[in-house]
């Protein structure tokens, strides 16, 4: 029989879902905020969207994480009539479902005129280019997430106030906590190996009750899928113990944030060595990658809101908290936004440690791999790293960071590299996205308003 990693083709596709006598399979598909949405779909139809596609109502892309519709977007809404978009099935994306005998999930992205504010689609055109310019760009993302004894009611019912974490007190790297609970821990490693999300590194971090998980390095587009899957797929594991996992990227101010970190590297297409190992130049770093670098750090605050998507990625992004504020760089210093990890050529890459694990891993994605291209092509020179504590040193005012997401959408509106990389339409609809969230945020009344000013003021 078929192995789910061995499809590659239509025909593939068609054979595995026979081999299984499947009636139905999963088909699954990707938001603006990196939010799973699919359905299951009948062997016909599914054989049909092989070779057809199929349709999908655009409402996915003109609505927020609780199904509320924008109304600032050109692209889809009540002035369109929410009408059918085009899907494309991607066969190689075939995964077995392990909770559900044997289920096949397939991804698609939005095809034809969609595929212009597509998540994915718009990194697969980075992607292309990269491609275009000679390079193979690799990458690996990692995250933290923390894990609460509550079940969605409970949560809700509490007002996600006085949640219970899985366990109690600061605890990183702990033994104690993977030993006693290494069930959990084998069923995550277990996961990844199945959905073909391998996890090279899984452990405790800093807090009650947070994991960290590194997933192992693959293509940037196949490492973006593995990044959205494993998101996806936490989450429904954690359900099913009794469970909920988070992904936000600041859910108390007691505790750090949640990242995201991006590890990133590119190999010359023609060859296949890094394009960032030079072992005659300091840190081993090629003109490459000290141009990809300056690309990143000078398009950070531009392309922030693709990296820091909520009103409470900003939470996260405050000093002493593990969490960069300026597009700074360093060698090996974690305090920094971009680390420079130097290496052999295989190892030689960058660290975009700015990114926050509540970011769509497509444009996470799509904007540290697309700005440090844009480096490249221009040739820019980074400016000089820092060294020690990142957060006490004064930096240029070109490197601040936006400090809110409206002034981040702003920002993306304004950049011409943004427009030039990913395309007008995406610009416009993405922005649109954030500025209406940020003002779904401003018709909230706080419970810190309501201590702070009921009785007093």
């Amino acid at each position: 029989m078929l192995n789910p990693r061995e499809v590659r083709s239509p025909e593939d596709a068609r054979r595995i879902v026979e081999e299984r006598n499947l009636s139905h399979v999963k088909v699954g598909l990707f938001d603006n905020d990196g939010v799973m949405r699919g359905k299951y779909m009948s062997r016909d139809k599914f054989f049909s969207a092989l070779e057809h596609g199929f349709s999908f109502c655009d409402v996915v892309l003109g609505w927020d994480v609780k199904d509320q519709l924008y109304d600032n977007a050109q692209y889809t809404g009540w002035h369109t009539g929410y009408p059918d978009a085009p899907v494309r099935i991607l066969p190689a994306s075939c995964r077995a479902v392990p909770f559900e005998d044997d289920m096949l999930l397939f991804l698609a992205e939005f095809d034809r005129h969609a595929e212009a504010v597509c998540p994915r689609a718009t990194l697969r055109r980075v992607v292309e280019r990269c491609r275009e310019a000679g390079f193979e760009p690799l990458a690996a993302l990692e995250y933290e997430f923390f894990l609460f004894d509550e079940s969605p009611d409970s949560a809700r019912e509490k007002g996600f106030r006085n949640l219970k974490p899985f366990t109690p007190d600061w605890f990183g790297y702990s033994v104690l906590r993977n030993s006693v609970h290494a069930e959990l821990y084998r069923d995550i490693l277990d996961l990844g190996e199945q959905m073909d999300f391998p996890i090279e590194g899984l452990h405790t971090e800093t807090g009650p009750g947070v994991l960290e998980a590194a997933i192992t390095v693959d293509g940037a587009e196949a490492a973006a899928d593995k990044a959205a899957l494993f998101k996806t797929f936490i989450k429904v594991l954690a359900q099913r113990h009794g469970l909920m996992a988070t992904f936000m990227a600041k859910w108390s101010g007691d505790y750090p944030g949640q990242s995201g970190h991006i590890h990133l590297s590119l190999r010359h297409a023609d060859g296949g060595s890094s394009a960032f190992y030079d072992a005659d130049a300091p840190q081993n770093m090629s003109a490459v990658q000290r141009q990809f670098l300056a690309g990143q750090q000078r398009l950070m605050p531009e392309l922030l809101s693709l990296m820091a998507p909520t009103v409470n990625s900003y939470r996260r992004l405050v000093p002493g908290f593990w969490a960069p504020t300026d597009a700074t760089w360093g060698v090996e210093n974690r305090t920094a936004a971009l680390r420079v990890i130097p290496g052999s050529d295989k190892s030689q890459r960058t660290e975009y440690r700015l990114g926050a694990a509540d970011a769509n891993p497509y444009l996470a994605l799509a904007a540290a791999l697309g700005s440090g291209l844009y480096g490249v092509l221009q040739k820019w020179e980074p400016g000089d790293p820092v060294a020690g504590n990142a957060y006490a040193l004064e930096q240029p005012a070109e490197l601040a960071l936006p400090r809110t997401l409206w002034e981040s959408a702003q920002r993306l509106k304004a950049s011409e590299a943004a427009r030039e990389l990913f395309g007008n339409a995406f610009v416009e609809h993405f922005a649109a996205s954030r500025e209406w969230e940020e003002r779904e945020y401003r018709r909230h009344v706080s419970d810190w308003e309501l201590d702070r000013y009921f009785e007093i003021i």
